[in-house]
């Protein structure tokens, strides 16, 4: 059987146990006296870190960035249809915002678009795993300390401290650890903002490539190596 179908069967099957296993920790927090809104919270930071991240980990693994493409608009088509019906997914979506949706397009486009740029999978990531590490650590960080979703900069300290040697490792692999290193910085401080319907998970994607993109072609004179 062909590795990339093996890989993405396995990878389905972890994604839907991380969603299976935080409606239980959803649970237990509501018996444990946390509210909903933060219950809810801390599980789409737990999401963004299991499922995101992890799989994000294991993308390197594949032998063509379609398969992480198709990846993040089918999931993006799901929690876009769990809000659509009345948030069937209720233990880690919000009704009020739909950024779950736009989490799951802009992990599947960034390592697509990097992946065809850079020829370099590993570089491709560094945006989603941006968002899902440093993004996430960020969420649980603020709830903990004010007990609601805050854009306090305390939460911008520890995601540079997560995104920062993320992108000096993962920038390693494609002779870009300085860029990889700028572009988690200006990221962490990029996540701070939002406008309107472009939220902080379209921000970091897009400066944190942007950065990778000037950085390589500074390197190199010019994309695939």
């Amino acid at each position: 059987m062909d590795f990339d179908i093996v890989l993405s069967a396995l990878l389905v099957v972890y994604t839907a146990l991380v969603l299976y296993l935080t409606k239980y920790v959803y649970i237990i927090g509501r018996n444990k006296g946390l509210n909903s809104k933060d219950a809810v919270y801390y599980n789409r930071k737990f999401v963004h870190i299991f499922a995101g991240g992890i799989v994000a980990l294991f993308v390197p693994l594949y032998s063509s960035p379609f398969y992480p493409l198709i990846a993040g608009i089918l999931l993006a088509l799901v929690t876009y249809l769990s809000h659509e019906k009345g948030d069937k997914l209720y233990w880690f979506q919000n009704k009020k915002d739909i950024n779950d949706v736009t989490f799951c397009l802009m992990w599947g486009i960034s390592i697509f678009v990097l992946w065809m740029l850079f020829d370099n999978p590993y570089l491709a990531i560094l945006p989603a795993l941006f968002m899902a590490f440093g993004d996430g650590i960020t969420g649980i960080i603020r709830n903990a300390f004010f007990g609601e979703r805050s854009k306090h900069y305390i939460g911008n300290v520890f995601m540079a401290l997560t995104c920062i040697p993320l992108g000096y490792l993962f920038g390693l692999f494609g002779g870009l650890a300085v860029g990889g290193m700028l572009a988690g910085g200006i990221s962490s401080v990029i996540e701070h903002y939002e406008f309107g319907l472009i939220d902080d998970n379209i921000l970091i994607t897009v400066s944190s490539s942007l950065i990778l993109i000037i950085s390589f072609y500074i390197s190199f004179g010019s994309f695939f190596m």
